[in-house]
């Protein structure tokens, strides 16, 4: 007999199952011993996970285009550790962008179902799985729209005032606010 789950719906309830658990929360360690350093292991090649393009993926990845910020600039800030939180650092280049208006490229990440998006996040690489983020939140931006915007697989244009948020509740660094698709 042939089942009729598919992997993403095998997920999901695996996924549900273990958010809605009640085990207690577990204290994770990192496997590099105390005072030493990580390195590349060997044969695996540099420039692959998350906030990478796969060279794989069946997408395209970003065209260079001189009307976007680049996230190369989003992406070069550094982190402190601040009252038992991870806060971003943000270099005049990134903290100058604040509230300006500017147009992003990337791939989105619908955050509610259907074809027309107003609220999502922009990433800088195509999504490899639906329940995994393809980078850090240097990597994505929240975006909220004043008209509904066509959910697309490649890479999209938006343009609207850009936020740098310092405080995020959801630990989210850049937001775009009355955006608008450009083509």
């Amino acid at each position: 007999m042939r089942s009729t789950f598919s992997i993403p719906s095998v997920c999901v309830v695996l996924g549900l199952a273990l958010w809605g658990s009640s085990a207690a929360a577990q204290t994770l360690s990192s496997p590099v011993p105390p005072g030493t350093t990580a390195t590349q292991p060997a044969g695996v090649p540099h420039g692959q996970g998350a906030g990478v393009h796969s060279p794989l993926s069946p997408f395209a990845p970003l065209s260079k285009r001189d009307d976007v910020v680049a996230w190369s600039t989003l992406t070069d800030i550094t982190t402190k550790v601040e009252k038992k939180r991870i806060v971003p650092v943000y270099p005049a280049p990134v903290a100058a962008l604040n509230q300006k208006k500017l147009r992003l490229q990337g791939f989105m990440m619908p955050l509610e179902p259907g074809e027309s998006q107003r609220h999502f996040l922009l990433a800088s690489v195509p999504l490899t799985c639906g329940f995994c983020t393809p980078g850090g939140p240097e990597s994505m931006v929240e975006v909220r729209t004043s008209k509904p915007v066509k959910y697309k697989l490649e890479a999209v244009v938006v343009e609207g005032t850009f936020h740098v948020l310092d405080n995020d509740p959801y630990g989210l660094y850049y937001r775009i606010t009355g955006a608008v698709g450009v083509d």
